[in-house]
C-alpha cells in the first residue's frame, strides 16, 4: 500500500518505516524533509496538497509531553490537537481508508483508579499534554460519520452525534474510511531518548534506587509491538475505534533496575527505606523546592497497568510478539 507518516523522522517514525518499507511505499509528512532510505519523499505541511494518493495515514506529529514543565500550555493544543486537525480533514477528502492517529493512555488518565486502565474508562486527563490529546481524539469522533461503532465514553455533544447519524447515508465514501486511535502506553527501543535512557544513567552509575520499598507496578510498550500493531491494522479489516496498546506483561520499578543492571552485567542496587520516612521527607521536599517532593514520589510509586486485551480481540491474536522483558533488554542493550 501507499502509506503517509506524519512525524516520520522522529524515534517512531524511524522504527515504522524500518518496518513498513519492505512491503509497503512510503511518504513521509514533516517539519524536516532530509532524503531517508525506504521513503519515497518527505513533504512539509506547507506541500499537503501536493502529497500524492495514498491508501493510509499513520499521525504521529506531535508535541511529546515535557516532564519539566517548561513548555507553554497553548504549544500542546497548537501542536497535538491543531495539526491533528488539519491533517484529518484532509484525510476524509482524500481516497485514503485508514487514519491511524497516536493518542496516549494519558488521554484517558493521569493516574489509573483501580487496577488496570481499559478503553471504557470516562478519560480525565491532567495537565496540557492528555488535555490537548482528548481534544484531538474527540474531533476525530465527531468528524467520522462511523462514530456509533466506536461505543467510546468519550463524550461527544448530543447535537453534533444527531447531525452526524442524519449525513451517514450520504456519505458513503466516508463510511468506507476507517479511524483508530491509538493510546500507546511509555514506548521504547533502539534510539529511544525518554525517561528509561535517564533511569539507565542512574543505574550504571551505580547510584542506588531508595524507593525499594514500593512495589509498583507500570505498562510498557516495546517499537516492536507497536510494529506489530500498526502492520495489523494495515492489513487486517479492523473496526474503526480506541485500543490501548502494550506489551502482555507488566513490571515494577525494582524488576525494571535489576534487569538493567543485569543486562549490563551490574548488580542491582535497590534500598528499601521505610516507606512513612520517605513520604515525609517527600512532603518536606515540597515544602523547600527539592527534587523529591510529593508529586515526584506519586509518579515514581504508582501503578499504571494498560490491558491490550481489545486490540489483540482486534487483530485475531492471543499474545503480542514480543515479551515486555525482551523488549526492554533489546532497549537498554541500545543504550
Amino acid at each position: 500500500m501507499n502509506i503517509l507518516i506524519t512525524g516520520i523522522h522522529g524515534f517512531v517514525g524511524i522504527n515504522l518505516v524500518n518496518a513498513l518499507k519492505a512491503q509497503h511505499t512510503i511518504y513521509g509528512l514533516d517539519i524536516v524533509a532530509p532524503q531517508k532510505e525506504g521513503v519515497v519523499k518527505t513533504y512539509t505541511w506547507a506541500e499537503l496538497e501536493t502529497i500524492p494518493a495514498v491508501d493510509v495515514v499513520i499521525h504521529l506529529a506531535g508535541k511529546a509531553h515535557d516532564t519539566k514543565n517548561q513548555t507553554n500550555a497553548q504549544v500542546y493544543f497548537d501542536i497535538n490537537t491543531g495539526l491533528t486537525q488539519k491533517i484529518y480533514d484532509w484525510f476524509l477528502n482524500s481516497e485514503a481508508k485508514k487514519f491511524i492517529f497516536f493518542s496516549s493512555v494519558k488521554a484517558a488518565a493521569d493516574k489509573v483508579v483501580g487496577e488496570i486502565l481499559t478503553e471504557e474508562i470516562v478519560p480525565s486527563p491532567k495537565g496540557p499534554y492528555g488535555e490537548s490529546k482528548i481534544k484531538a481524539e474527540e474531533y476525530l469522533i465527531s468528524h467520522q460519520s462511523s462514530v456509533i461503532s466506536y461505543q467510546s465514553s468519550v463524550p461527544i455533544d448530543r447535537d453534533v452525534a444527531s447531525s452526524i447519524i442524519s449525513k451517514q447515508s450520504k456519505q458513503d465514501n466516508s463510511s468506507e474510511q476507517k479511524t483508530y486511535i491509538l493510546r500507546p502506553c511509555m514506548i521504547h527501543g533502539p534510539g529511544n531518548k525518554g525517561n528509561l535512557n535517564l533511569l539507565y544513567k542512574v543505574v550504571k552509575k551505580g547510584i542506588p534506587y531508595p524507593l525499594g520499598a514500593f512495589e509498583n507496578r507500570r505498562s510498557f510498550c516495546s517499537i516492536d509491538n507497536l510494529s506489530f500493531v500498526i502492520s495489523g491494522l494495515i492489513e487486517k479489516e479492523v473496526a474503526s475505534g480506541i485500543y490501548n496498546v502494550g506489551d502482555d506483561e507488566s513490571l515494577s520499578t525494582n524488576e525494571l533496575i535489576t534487569l538493567m543492571a543485569t543486562t549490563m552485567g551490574k548488580s542491582a542496587s535497590i534500598w528499601k527505606w521505610n516507606k512513612t520516612v520517605v513520604q515525609l521527607a517527600a512532603k518536606v521536599g515540597t515544602v523547600l523546592h527539592l527534587p523529591l517532593n510529593t508529586e515526584r514520589l506519586q509518579k515514581l510509586t504508582e501503578n499504571y497497568v494498560v490491558s491490550n486485551a481489545k486490540i489483540k480481540q482486534a487483530l485475531g491474536v492471543d499474545k503480542m510478539p514480543v515479551r515486555a522483558e525482551e523488549g526492554l533488554r533489546k532497549t537498554v542493550s541500545s543504550f
